[in-house]
């Protein structure tokens, strides 16, 4: 696929989506959010993708959002690339419909953060599943140093991802600190030099891609990120049943125990695009309102 402001390319089963403005350290653009879920949903169409790693080109991931307007950056009534409050409902922050997209994504993601993150490059990092970071990263939750207040669903995000006392003091200070920080604090799983963050990326991405069953991976994915919030490990239970029946009766359940009796690598019949229980998904979608 061609997008202005992404690189996108599939290759054995991991699509590796790189954010692709390096001569503005890859900042954020109002067409960058609308192809970003494009590219997602792309992505969740297609039974060849298996997981998506996403990068950044040249030195930096995502230096938040592009400046290049000025004052009116975060004006939305007066911003040709974001759409405003009409009919009584208030305009919508472009980075929230990115995180909500890849909140929905039935494909794991894998966060290869290559260098500089902040503001939009960093809350953007919040839905995916794993994050690895180059010795070269840098982060920053800056926006009480912009005069704004983080976007991207990031105030539900990251304080389930790291805890309350840890979001609140990065997201109060606004500063920005380093991978290892990064790391003690629980924003990223690894921490590996610079040139082995792609080849460790693929390495995790092919675990899952090459050894487990897509529409498993497709419901473990959502189990995990729904019951974040539910109220009684009940709710789980119920899922849990409603998965495993469903799932121990499909074609794969039978191939994962006959493969592993007969000890040969499995090949799962089942596609996401046509394969996803009849129960799927369990929960209602929310209105914007």
């Amino acid at each position: 696929m061609d997008f202005e402001t992404l690189l996108y390319e599939v290759k054995d089963g991991v699509l590796t989506l790189t954010l692709n403005r390096p001569d503005k350290l890859n900042a954020f653009t109002g067409q960058m959010a609308k192809e970003l879920v494009e590219a997602f949903d792309a992505a969740d169409s297609d039974d060849e993708v298996r997981v998506v790693v996403m990068t950044g080109a040249g030195r930096g991931f995502c230096a938040g959002a592009d400046l290049s307007t000025g004052a009116a950056t975060f004006d939305y009534d007066n911003r040709s690339d974001r759409a405003g409050a009409s009919d009584g409902v208030p305009a919508r922050d472009t980075g929230g419909r990115v995180t909500l997209r890849m909140f929905a994504s039935l494909k794991p993601i894998i966060g290869a953060i290559n260098g500089p993150a902040v503001g939009i490059g960093a809350t953007m990092q919040m839905p995916m599943d794993i994050r690895l970071a180059s010795d070269k990263a840098r982060f920053g939750f800056v926006f009480a140093k912009r005069g704004i207040v983080p976007e991207a669903a990031s105030s539900w995000f990251l304080p389930r991802l790291v805890g309350m006392q840890q979001a609140q003091e990065w997201m109060l200070t606004g500063r920005v600190f380093d991978a290892a920080e990064a790391l003690a604090g629980g924003l990223v799983k690894e921490v590996v030099p610079h040139d082995d963050l792609l080849p460790r990326a693929y390495e995790l991405a092919h675990e899952i891609a090459d050894h487990t069953a897509p529409v498993s991976v497709a419901m473990i994915r959502q189990m995990q990120w729904q019951m974040l919030t539910a109220d009684h490990p009940m709710e789980a239970h119920k899922i849990d049943s409603r998965g495993v029946y469903d799932r121990g009766q499909s074609a794969d359940a039978k191939e994962g125990v006959m493969s592993f009796l007969e000890k040969r690598e499995a090949t799962y019949p089942c596609k996401v695009s046509t394969d996803m229980p009849a129960f799927f998904p369990w929960w209602e979608e929310r209105e914007y309102e």
